[in-house]
């Protein structure tokens, strides 16, 4: 059975929590989970050590067993030190669209007279 550690959302709308669980990757997000590993809330501020709440051992104990953690998951274990931090690089995100790129051409052609 393939298992991954997840947010499970809890909450209302506009007021989200979300639980750190260990599931069947076949389960829906909300669904059926096998066990609670922590909490997160994005409410808090960014340097609330209440934000992010887990059991780091037992998640390196299921890590060694081969539950994969989601991308938001690894980065909450990176910076915990749990996990190596992994270099990610999307270049298409510093690329301006095309009406930005047009009216960087006036600017410059503007500028240049």
């Amino acid at each position: 059975m393939a298992t991954k550690i997840r947010l499970a959302r809890g909450g209302t709308k506009k007021r989200p929590h979300y639980s750190i669980v260990l599931s069947d990757s076949r389960m829906p997000r909300d669904g059926r989970f096998l066990e609670k590993l922590g909490t997160y809330d994005p409410m808090l501020a960014k340097d609330d050590e209440k934000r992010v709440v887990m059991n780091l051992d037992r998640v390196k104990e299921l890590l060694a067993l081969g539950a994969q953690p989601t991308d938001r998951i690894a980065r909450f274990l990176e910076s915990a030190g749990v996990l190596p931090k992994k270099a990610r690089n999307n270049p298409k995100a510093a690329v301006p669209g095309k009406a930005m790129a047009e009216r960087a051409a006036k600017k410059a052609a503007k500028a240049a007279e």
